[in-house]
């Protein structure tokens, strides 16, 4: 299966970079490329690529806004977006993931570790490397939880798709969630799909955020502060 990606950067040599990468790379085709929020959102309109590399600052309209449009407008098969950052950002990172952004990766990323996280994103998993993200969303959702608007209610789950968020929020592969409550991995991805459906997610990374934010899971610092 060849994976279509689109990749949007304001920095004309880094744009260039990545789409010399994926197109010298077996089993990616590049449909597309933007220097702007403005112009990825066309992009995907127009392409329908299945990852999108993301960068998080760029002029018109940033990343964190490309995302939100693109994900409205792609609700039934949307695609996967890897935020790309040169920047210490951790809240413009958080924000993105909230969003919906599937991971982040910096620029300075090595290639083959740039390939391999598109591939981990197509194939739905949560992109853990690099392995700051769950840190990064244990820092900032104790504030989120107290100011996000429109947080999404888990009382519509039911208890095993509430376990289910549970575990994916901690990090585990559909793989591991069937092993630990012992069920069929399918029978998991049917429990994730129905799951991200009932609160309206994309990724598995915006699953983590609200797993956080909803008090599902209490961020390490505080369980070590109440022992």
């Amino acid at each position: 299966m060849t994976i279509r990606v689109l990749v949007a950067d304001d920095q004309a040599l880094i744009r260039a970079g990545l789409v010399a990468l994926f197109t010298a790379a077996p089993g990616f085709e590049v449909v597309g490329e933007a220097a702007d929020g403005e112009q990825a959102v066309a992009a995907a309109a127009r392409t329908s690529p299945d990852v999108i590399l993301m960068d998080i600052r760029m002029p018109v309209l940033d990343g964190i806004g490309a995302t939100r449009a693109i994900l409205a407008a792609h609700r039934d098969e949307p695609p996967r977006i890897i935020v790309l950052t040169t920047f210490d950002l951790p809240e413009y990172v958080y924000t993105a993931l909230g969003e919906g952004a599937s991971g982040f990766l910096v620029k300075d990323t090595p290639p083959d570790r740039i390939i391999s996280a598109v591939r981990t994103i197509h194939a739905g998993d949560i992109l853990v490397a690099p392995h700051i993200t769950h840190r990064l969303i244990e820092t900032y959702a104790q504030h989120h939880r107290a100011t996000a608007v429109g947080a999404p209610q888990l009382a519509a789950l039911t208890a095993r798709e509430t376990e289910v968020l549970r575990l994916v929020g901690n990090g585990l592969t559909n793989g591991q969630i069937a092993q630990r409550l012992v069920l069929s991995e399918a029978t998991v991805k049917t429990h994730v799909k129905r799951t991200m459906g009932k609160l309206g997610l994309s990724s598995r990374a915006q699953a983590v955020v609200v797993a956080y934010e909803t008090g599902l899971i209490v961020p390490t610092a505080h369980r070590d502060r109440n022992g």
